[in-house]
């Protein structure tokens, strides 16, 4: 979705203290427009995931956890034929105002099955998707479904070494562990929680998908941030925040 918009440390907060933890639809709107101009998503993530992707022309491509749709509109920008799936009705009803009332888009979770035949995405994208999720696998098989033989998915994730080191602090960086913190976007409050692995484990949940890794990225911010947010960027430049992956589907044969 798009979704995560600090690489810094946060307050844990229970996982009880909403009936449904991640509930974008309860600050769908004020996410949406942090997101839309945050030096993480705008100059950052997004970017990133872009430039792995390079010429989209005439390629159909999924987004995975759309979110309002920011990403979808880049591709199809840049000339991608764009399908988007979120489990938040409120970002979906975001997207389609930006994206245009035919835009295809569909409310499903990642864990279960999506609406689309075997091998019919040329491409996937999941931008700070794949970090809400404890397991990793029935995602990933079902986003290999959907995708054509050799065709890519290009993820980004919380990056294994902040969430270790400057995130709420833990003991063992080879367990796979949650954490709950409060976001605060238009003077709401509302608890997340994030899962966190190992670099090792989420190569191999792709190798157990049946993906082949062909790229690794630690990207910087876009150049046109360093005036908007001084301080931020030289962070963002000095730091990792997220780790990008390109994986691919088994070529036939």
């Amino acid at each position: 979705m798009d979704q995560a918009t600090e690489c810094t440390a946060t307050s844990a907060a229970p996982a009880q203290a909403s009936p449904r933890v991640n509930d974008y639809d309860r600050f769908a709107e004020a996410y949406s427009a942090e997101n839309e101009r945050s030096l993480v998503n705008a100059y950052y993530a997004r970017p990133g995931i872009l430039d792995l992707a390079g010429d989209v022309t005439g390629r159909r491509i999924l987004d995975a956890g759309c979110g309002s749709g920011p990403l979808s509109a880049a591709l199809r920008e840049r000339g991608a034929v764009v399908s988007g799936v979120d489990l938040s009705a409120g970002m979906l009803d975001l997207a389609r105002q930006r994206l245009g009332p035919d835009a295809d888009l569909h409310l499903a979770d990642l864990d279960g099955q999506l609406p689309f035949p075997d091998g019919d995405f040329d491409d996937v994208v999941a931008s700070l998707v794949l970090h809400y999720l404890e397991d990793w696998g029935p995602a990933l098989a079902e986003l290999r479904r959907v995708l054509k033989p050799g065709g890519r998915l290009i993820a980004s994730v919380d990056h294994p070494f902040v969430a270790y080191t400057i995130q709420e602090p833990r003991p063992d960086y080879f367990a796979t562990t949650s954490y709950s913190f409060d976001w605060s976007f238009g003077g709401q409050t509302v608890p997340m929680r994030f899962w966190r692995k190992p670099l090792h484990a989420m190569t191999d949940a792709f190798a157990a998908a049946g993906f082949r890794l062909t790229a690794l990225h630690e990207p910087r911010p876009d150049p046109a941030a360093r005036e908007l947010f001084p301080e931020g960027f030289h962070d963002l430049s000095t730091k990792p925040c997220f780790l990008f992956f390109v994986v691919q589907a088994p070529e036939p044969g």
